[in-house]
């Protein structure tokens, strides 16, 4: 076995179930051994932030906590231009490795600059250091099956992005096995102490509330955190990052938690508990930022980042699935579950020649779900994503923190590559501008996601804040006529009579993916976001 096949059977004993890549001259020589060993399917994509974004997405989606996703590219021209997606990976904790071709140990010595080098041969290495949680060099095949097992232990452990750099002259030297990465040790007193203490806790509280978010999916805790909750008989919000969690459980799910921008009832009922219980919760400006009034975190029950914060009383080293586990052995039967409100979703479009509002995309699409099942969803950035917190609840991946454009598309890609389940796709024509073209690539592998293409003319999300600006204004680029040369079928609709028929279409058609392009009128937005504009003006409104 050489060290490139081990490499592969590592990825794919650790939970890689694909792999998405562009060759480069660097890669050439692994790229044929992936191809050829038939280890791990390979994915090949148009432009390097694709491939990390569907990578990405399928790590989200799959979950389970033994699962990576992996992006394999060339040295410096591929990796650095996957910059962007590793870093929202890094924010957004998902396990993804990279993989990149590196020059060959020798080839420094020639005394001339190698082509794709930045300042020097090592600049790689050390700005991947910035945004992952571990890297490596496999420079040296008896210590490569350790340093491999070392990277993808931390990546799985950490929920976070790992860097292999694997030179070209390398790939084919022969290589043991890699073993199976270090389980992480827990004190079991420690971890005892703190399970007993975060029951206390709760059972003192008169309000409690489960506040759940990535971390999660992340771990695979999805069926035993919707079991806690019926045993401590705990209503459940996720956070807007979190949102599409728990969508197949019979947890008491009363909606996802947005401060001003959400429907007052959860934003009650979070605001309002004695008891917070932030399970997995990355505590940022998204999730908290527009609360409508401060959430006191030394209050709250904080359990992320691999350690639990109640008050001043901090246990370290504390995994959440460690965490969630004793908790469980603590708890017995379900408890009578306390009476919450569910949120109810927006169905019955009103079929007529009326313009379209985003409101009446969620509409439509809750009427198609239910319909013909629910699909999971790939959202980028944007009004679509706000528009997403109106569809009802289903698998959702989406940037929601990092907040970065051109995600949607390939992550749908990835979704779909992933789980073999065909994926509802909700972009901007923005973030369509930047990566919608790797809809190219669906008729090569079979895929035929539905995209929802709301198409403005504008960075509207942009205009709300900054209204003045004339260069958030777009051309009308007709998207939907370009998709037959992509190898899919597209429409264009005005009117929700027009949109309600081209959903039923779509959805009818299998084997090519379909464009909707949606046509908005400038200025239109989901109320969702019309809410979380109006409270960030007047947070920054009362800041002295």
């Amino acid at each position: 076995m050489n060290l490139t096949e081990s490499l592969l059977h590592a990825f794919k004993a650790n939970g890689a179930r694909q792999i998405f890549g562009i060759p480069g001259d660097f890669a050439l020589p692994f790229f044929r051994i992936i191809e050829e060993s038939q280890i791990l399917p390979l994915f090949t994509l148009s432009h390097e932030p694709a491939v990390g974004f569907a990578a990405d997405a399928a790590a989200r989606i799959e979950g389970g906590g033994t699962s990576l996703g992996v992006a394999a590219v060339t040295y410096g021209a591929g990796a650095l231009n996957m910059i962007n997606a590793v870093a929202a990976a890094y924010a957004e904790k998902v396990p993804l490795v990279v993989l990149s071709g590196g020059p060959g140990k020798g080839e420094s010595r020639s005394g001339l600059l190698l082509h794709h080098q930045a300042k020097t041969l090592d600049s790689q290495f050390r700005i991947f250091e910035e945004i992952t949680c571990d890297r490596v060099r496999l420079d040296d095949a008896s210590r490569a099956p350790a340093d491999i097992a070392r990277v993808l232990g931390n990546c799985l452990r950490q929920s976070r992005p790992v860097y292999i750099e694997l030179p070209r002259d390398m790939v084919a030297v022969p290589c043991a096995e890699v073993p199976p990465p270090a389980a992480a040790e827990v004190d079991a007193e420690a971890l005892a102490a703190c399970a007993d203490e975060v029951l206390r806790r709760l059972a003192a509280a008169e309000r409690p509330v489960l506040m759940v978010d990535v971390e999660v999916r992340r771990y695979g805790l999805e069926h035993k955190v919707a079991e806690l909750a019926r045993r401590l008989a705990l209503p459940v919000a996720t956070c807007f990052m979190g949102r599409g969690l728990l969508a197949d459980s019979d947890a008491a799910l009363v909606g996802t938690y947005m401060g001003v921008a959400g429907l007052p009832e959860v934003t009650q009922l979070v605001e309002n508990s004695d008891g917070l219980f932030l399970l997995g919760v990355i505590l940022s400006d998204t999730n908290f930022a527009v609360s409508a009034k401060k959430i006191d975190l030394r209050k709250s029950i904080v359990a992320c980042n691999g350690e639990v914060r109640l008050g001043y009383h901090v246990y370290p080293e504390m995994p959440l699935a460690a965490l969630v586990d004793a908790l469980l052995e603590r708890t017995g039967e379900p408890q009578r579950q306390r009476e919450v409100s569910h949120t109810h979703y927006p169905h019955g479009l009103v079929a007529d020649d009326a313009a379209i509002a985003p409101n009446d995309i969620a509409t439509a699409v809750n009427d198609l779900m239910a319909e013909h099942g629910k699909l999971p969803i790939a959202s980028d950035v944007g009004d679509c994503l706000f528009t997403a917190m109106d569809i009802e609840h289903t698998a959702l991946v989406a940037p929601g923190y990092y907040a970065t454009m051109g995600y949607g598309v390939p992550a749908g890609l990835g979704l779909q590559a992933a789980t073999g389940q065909r994926p509802l796709i909700l972009v901007g024509d923005g973030a369509f501008q930047m990566t919608g073209w790797e809809l190219g690539n669906c008729r090569r592998y079979g895929w035929d996601p539905i995209v929802l293409l709301f198409n403005n003319a504008s960075w509207e999300m942009l205009r709300t804040f900054q209204p003045e600006s004339k260069f958030n204004n777009l051309d009308d680029w007709g998207f939907a006529s370009m998709a037959a040369g992509m190898g899919g079928d597209g429409v264009r609709v005005h009117t929700r009579r027009q949109l309600k028929a081209a959903l039923d279409r779509a959805v009818a058609t299998r084997g090519r993916f379909q464009l909707v392009e949606i046509m908005i009128p400038r200025g239109v937005l989901s109320q969702t976001l019309e809410r979380f504009v109006a409270g960030v003006r007047r947070l920054n409104a009362s800041k002295p």
